[in-house]
């Protein structure tokens, strides 16, 4: 009965995404163009003797804390040059993540029409992950070498649970996600239901911005993790209110159920067997109950406040 129950909810999730991914007539007849500088190609095929031509064009690539020897020394690093041979193999154009881009933009200017187009700068920053994507105004710089495949020999050292997100088909969400934090409201408090509900803004916002992709990769769960968290949600909302974990303010709860993590730790037998980030989740159904039972333009939610969203959300957790 539970094997029945769980392919049931694969199922359902796949007719939804399936009804879901497409992009509202309202915003695809939204005129977007993006623009792509590919540095990584031009830096690759550069010497000594471009470094003041490309100092000039791309200032804000060149920290002035590193001098002429550094960049003397990086044109002939071994490291850098085969960062730049899988880079381009992985990358020879920029062409489908081009139009993912334009999709994004697009709905971005449906809520925020005076946002200006982007301006693509693709880089190499030497497997920089924690700042894969910088969006700044009009400016967004993308680091290609982080984003060659979950299974790339770059990332041998690095973490599975981190790893798995450097794929190609991620960088249109990690932009999404990019804007979403500069145009959402931080908590007020640092309990950990109101930790929880701005991971879940985060999250809702995302996923109006992509409309192609589907819920699960926008919270960043394979489809497994996704339907594990369906089956399971009334089961980890009873646990956080009988462990009385909502109000807490234990920075710990975030390492927990929020932050990026191979599992989210219960201190339970099963652990291994949940995803990690599962409060994110719940966060997420909490803000989306909210926007399906208030009448609150998403600007007005994103500023918002915890405790006025979870009164109005009337939330309920679906029942495994």
């Amino acid at each position: 009965m539970k094997k029945m129950m769980v392919m049931l909810l694969i199922l359902a999730a796949i007719i939804s995404c399936s009804d879901d991914a497409k992009i509202p007539d309202a915003v695809s007849e939204i005129p977007v163009e993006v623009e792509v500088v590919r540095f990584d190609k031009t830096f690759a095929k550069s010497s000594m003797a471009e470094l003041p031509k490309l100092k000039k064009e791309f200032p804000y690539l060149f920290a002035k804390q590193y001098d002429d020897a550094y960049w003397a020394n990086k044109f002939q690093d071994t490291l850098q040059q085969e960062l730049n041979r899988e880079v381009a193999k992985a990358f020879p154009d920029f062409d489908e993540e081009k139009v993912a881009l334009e999709n994004v933009f697009k709905h971005i200017k449906y809520y925020y029409p005076k946002q200006p187009d982007p301006k693509v700068i693709t880089i190499i920053s030497e497997v920089d992950y924690r700042n894969k994507v910088v969006l700044a105004d009009s400016l967004l710089i993308v680091a290609l070498d982080t984003y060659l495949g979950a299974d790339h020999y770059f990332y041998g050292n690095i973490a599975k649970f981190q790893s798995r997100y450097f794929e190609p088909n991620q960088i249109d969400i990690d932009v999404a996600y990019a804007f979403a934090r500069e145009h959402t409201a931080l908590p007020q408090g640092n309990t950990f239901l109101s930790q929880m509900i701005y991971e879940g803004k985060l999250v809702y916002f995302a996923k109006q911005l992509l409309s192609l992709k589907t819920e699960y990769e926008v919270l960043g769960f394979t489809q497994d993790e996704y339907v594990f968290s369906q089956e399971n949600e009334k089961n980890v909302w009873e646990y956080f209110v009988s462990k009385e974990l909502l109000y807490a303010t234990d920075r710990k709860l975030g390492t927990r159920f929020l932050d990026p993590a191979p599992f989210s730790k219960f201190y339970l037998a099963f652990d291994n067997e949940t995803p990690g980030r599962i409060g994110r989740y719940i966060g997420y159904e909490i803000v989306k109950s909210y926007m399906e039972n208030s009448d609150v333009p998403l600007k007005t939610m994103l500023v918002q406040d915890a405790a006025t969203i979870f009164a109005s959300a009337k939330y309920k957790p679906k029942k495994s």
